[in-house]
């Protein structure tokens, strides 16, 4: 990759290729706190929907000195859509091919419409029942014990379509972690559950070796330099005794329980991605707990969460 190739991919990160990200993989491996290629290698694994995209968000939040800037990054609409603005630019251009035929919309032509349908009128009046054209009303039948059976086995047809799936699909497990504005507080979590281990290195190099130190020859005039201390001694013990003692000052402010104030609800907390987080790290049961709280939280969805709680238990079981 030359120069020119990588200003351009720097400029328009929607537009790398497989084998470009391969070069910026090397440009890294070469350069690790790189940050432009980092975010552009990032962005190419999103595109991909790649499974080494999350370890790489790790790894990009590592070499991160402002984890905030990467977060708002990754939330960006630059970041999140990956086809959109060049499927809306093909758009445009057959819209402008379209060819449109020229109408007359003047005042006369609309006059003379106008009367025509209104001669129309006066001619078929009479000659038409209105109430022929009144809706009819319909008669709910009662729902019979054959139509009831068959929601049921509708529903239970839907259910074992996600039935079939593996715990590991429903629970879309190794896909990459969509985050949104609103959830800075589980990327935090999720840097904090993820951290890497200190690298441990062997200490090889080798300690200098110390000089002895000469000792220093007696000195006849120690006496003499007491005398002199002792004086300054005397002179510090006495600036204290006669100087004037400061108050300390009264704290005026209330104390009151910060801590409590500052307290939030974990239900504000909790997303879906932040449960996933943790079946991730294979911690089933925070998992459940996620899950449990988020059906509480959407109702309208709490089938949808009953499902996922099946499939963590199932996970659980088998990794028992």
């Amino acid at each position: 990759m030359n120069k020119t190739d990588f200003t351009y991919i720097l400029q328009h990160p929607e537009a790398l290729t497989s084998e470009q990200a391969n070069a910026v993989k090397s440009i890294i491996s070469e350069f690790p706190y790189f940050q432009p290629a980092r975010a552009v290698y990032l962005k190419g694994l999103k595109d991909q929907n790649s499974f080494d995209y999350n370890q790489e968000l790790k790894t990009t939040a590592a070499f991160t000195t402002d984890r905030s800037i990467l977060f708002d990054y990754i939330t960006s609409e630059a970041f999140i859509q990956n086809e959109i603005s060049e499927f809306i630019k093909q758009n445009t251009t057959q819209l402008k091919d379209i060819a449109v035929d020229a109408e007359d919309i003047s005042v006369n032509r609309s006059t003379l419409i106008d009367d025509n349908l209104h001669k129309q009128i006066e001619e078929t009046d009479g000659a038409l029942d209105p109430n022929l054209f009144q809706p009819k009303e319909i008669k709910k039948a009662p729902e019979t014990h054959s139509d009831k059976k068959k929601a049921i086995e509708a529903a239970t047809l839907i259910s074992n379509s996600d039935a079939n799936k593996s715990p590991e699909a429903l629970l879309n497990l190794g896909k990459p972690f969509q985050f949104n504005k609103a959830e800075k507080h589980s990327f935090n979590e999720w840097l904090k559950i993820s951290h890497f281990k200190p690298i441990e290195r062997e200490n090889t190099t080798e300690q200098p070796k110390i000089a002895k130190l000469a000792t220093p020859e007696p000195n006849n005039n120690e006496p003499e330099e007491d005398l002199e201390k002792q004086k300054k001694f005397d002179l510090i013990d006495k600036f204290i005794q006669q100087s004037p003692k400061i108050s300390p000052v009264k704290d005026t402010t209330q104390k009151g329980n910060l801590a409590k104030e500052q307290m939030i609800q974990p239900e504000a907390l909790m997303t879906e991605t932040l449960a996933r987080i943790y079946v991730e790290q294979k911690n089933y049961k925070k998992a459940i707990q996620s899950y449990k709280i988020l059906s509480l939280k959407y109702p309208e969805k709490s089938g949808f969460f009953a499902d996922q709680i099946k499939a963590v238990e199932q996970l659980r079981d088998q990794n028992k």
